[in-house]
């Protein structure tokens, strides 16, 4: 308590995105925090439309601050909000969602190389200032412990299923439920994914067992639109059809996809945890996925993993699950075992013990920021302001030394 005020627990992260599993992540913690009588909002530098008015400017945090408040910082890419995150009094709760190593994306000209960059260079500053580290699976939480995190733990993702319990829609179910194959990936159509080997994989398959088959290709790809077209460079190349770009769709979209795909197969190459497997253990597909990063401890003993991306390989496999109902059941029943264990998960306790955990800590050491750090914000603020109101001035501006755009000193 603070002057008979009830301590809050806000959240503060980057961006809250519709439907994806950080934005997920934290409106259920609201949720939860809500439910057990603390004052929770969430801070956001920007968000989908769609879900704008769960959040707040996150520069109204500071006025929010108290040195016996919890913040929860979601981090997932360096950011403003991150930085003034840091610079705040609150005791601090991190939760590591993983940030992709930039070297995932050499070659291409697109600003998230260099979030992803200094995200992770930005990450180890929070080593001294967090009070609890935690990642949302254990291959996170070991990365916190390597980078020297000295209290780490595992908040356990509990997925929510309740975006794919609506009606799905009519038209997109009826235009790929026809009997053929459909194999299906979910999630940012990004270098690291790797969805030049989906196609390999796909064109493979389909050659060799299956011309009745497509590929449904489902998630966003902003930013990413040249990697997007050397993988349409690589369809035109192998001349393989039927590879359905769908890109990011709507929850009604979304459920119709998994109600009509055969198979999940994913060849990405890094994820912290991959929501997407166990929302196709919840739609009973089976799961075929590369064995790498958190995937293996994602799957929980159940799917089918490959280590090696041979295309003949992964067409083997694809072709053993579709063909075989009797391992097809098998998989599945293993992958249902595995939700058992994530939906028996108790997250309000978890979640609530580390809040608990984190206020009955000794204090972390205060952050150290540049004595002009305030000013830099409020000359930031003014410059964003600026920008808006008057972009002539604003690129009239003198660039950054090696840069062809004004960037903001913090």
């Amino acid at each position: 308590m603070e002057g008979g005020r009830r301590v809050a627990v806000h959240q503060v992260l980057a961006t809250l995105g519709y439907g994806d599993a950080i934005g997920n992540a934290a409106l259920g913690i609201r949720r939860v925090l809500r439910g057990a009588g603390y004052r929770s909002h969430i801070y956001v530098q920007t968000a989908d439309p769609r879900v704008e008015d769960a959040t707040r400017d996150y520069r109204e945090l500071r006025e929010e601050s108290r040195p016996d408040n919890v913040l929860i910082h979601h981090f997932s890419v360096g950011s403003r909000a991150s930085r003034l995150a840091f610079a705040l009094p609150d005791r601090m709760l991190l939760v590591y969602h993983n940030i992709t190593p930039p070297e995932h994306f050499i070659g291409m000209r697109t600003p998230l190389v260099r979030l992803c960059f200094e995200g992770r260079r930005e990450l180890r500053a929070y080593v001294p200032r967090c009070d609890l580290a935690l990642g949302v699976s254990e291959y996170n939480r070991a990365e916190l412990a390597a980078m020297g995190f000295p209290r780490t733990g595992v908040l356990p993702v509990v997925p929510d299923f309740s975006h794919l319990d609506v009606a799905p829609d009519p038209l997109l179910a009826r235009g790929f439920d026809d009997g053929w194959t459909n194999i299906l990936f979910v999630g940012r159509l990004m270098p690291h994914k790797c969805i030049h080997d989906l196609v390999r994989f796909f064109h493979a398959y389909r050659q060799t067992y299956n011309p009745r088959s497509r590929l449904l290709l489902v998630g966003a790809y902003d930013g990413f639109k040249t990697y997007l077209g050397s993988v349409g460079e690589l369809i035109a190349h192998l001349q393989v059809p039927d590879v359905h770009v769908i890109g990011h769709v709507s929850n009604e979209q979304l459920t119709a996809l998994y109600d009509v795909a055969d198979v999940f197969l994913s060849a990405s190459e890094h994820e912290g945890f991959c929501v997407p497997l166990v929302e196709s253990f919840y739609k009973g597909i089976p799961v075929v996925a590369f064995a790498a990063a958190a995937v293996p401890a994602t799957l929980d003993g159940s799917g089918v993993l490959y280590e090696h991306k041979d295309p003949r390989h992964v067409a083997a496999l694809l072709h053993a699950v579709v063909s075989d109902r009797a391992l097809e059941s098998e998989i599945v029943r293993g992958q249902d075992d595995a939700l058992d264990r994530y939906l028996g998960v108790d997250f309000r306790s978890s979640l609530l013990a580390f809040v608990d955990r984190t206020l009955r800590a000794p204090r972390a050491a205060p952050p150290r920021v540049a004595g002009d750090f305030w000013r830099q914000v409020a000359d930031s603020e003014a410059l964003d302001e600026l920008r808006r109101r008057r972009p002539s001035i604003y690129g009239a501006l003198p660039k950054a030394p090696g840069s062809e755009r004004w960037e903001s000193p913090w």
